[in-house]
């Protein structure tokens, strides 16, 4: 099964990794939220050390 992708450059919608403007595409929508989720504490402490690399925090 295959999903809707988007461009963060230029915004558009494909159901291909690579957009036609040459940029990689990620999932449209967030994932499924879950109270049982036991990867929660990964994804974060991922998501603070990517924004610490890019100058974020």
């Amino acid at each position: 099964m295959r999903h809707i992708l988007k461009c963060a450059k230029c915004g558009k919608y494909t159901m291909n990794e690579i957009c036609s403007c040459g940029n990689k595409t990620s999932a449209a929508k967030p994932l499924k939220f879950s109270l049982e989720d036991r990867f929660s504490s990964y994804r974060r402490k991922a998501k603070l050390e990517n924004y610490g690399e890019r100058g974020l925090i």
